[in-house]
């Protein structure tokens, strides 16, 4: 019972994070890929914490909340197409052992979900928009970049959380022995 109202209550404060991100990377123009990189953090905790049903949960949450609160709809379409399922999808490619089948993994994520966004929402997104007018491969190159350094800042973050709190949680369940004879027999 205890560790499910935990899982509950950490589920709900990630969610109400993550809305918050969301809502601030629709309204706050200037720093939107920087608000939506933090509200893809709070996935990679929830899978730490409760494993990847729980990830996923709060992502199909937060997109849910996200387009019934966020007043621009389109805001949330950055969370929605990558940001939110790109901590699952780090989980599972960071299973595989080979760093560079993982950035390449990563990478055909990345090109697939900005596709598909692109195609899906083509004339939502692109209809008064006026695209610069560069070359497809740097376009493409630029895109990789970012996804390189965001995956780069992704890992720290996380490693700073397992550091920083799962020590913590940890350092609770250590018992103190009054003897020396009882360390002794540990």
């Amino acid at each position: 019972m205890r560790q499910s109202t935990y899982k509950l209550a950490l589920g709900g404060i990630c969610l109400a994070l993550t809305v918050v991100f969301l809502f601030g990377g629709s309204m706050v123009p200037g720093v939107e890929m920087t608000l939506y990189a933090i509200s893809s953090l709070f996935i990679a905790v929830m899978i730490m914490e409760t494993g990847v049903k729980g990830g996923i949960a709060l992502y199909a949450a937060a997109v849910l909340l996200g387009f019934l609160i966020v007043p621009s709809k389109l805001g949330v379409l950055p969370y929605a197409c990558f940001f939110g399922p790109y901590g699952v999808v780090k989980f599972y490619i960071e299973k595989i052992k080979n760093p560079v089948g993982q950035v390449i993994l990563k990478v055909v994520f990345f090109g697939a979900a900005v596709t598909v966004a692109l195609m899906a929402f083509q004339g939502m997104l692109l209809g008064n928009m006026d695209i610069p007018d560069f070359p497809v491969a740097i376009l493409i190159i630029a895109g990789i970049l970012f996804l390189l350094l965001y995956d780069v800042i992704y890992t720290l973050l996380i490693r700073l959380y397992g550091e920083r709190f799962k020590q913590r949680k940890k350092a609770q369940n250590v018992r103190f022995h009054l003897s020396k004879d009882e360390e002794e027999k540990q």
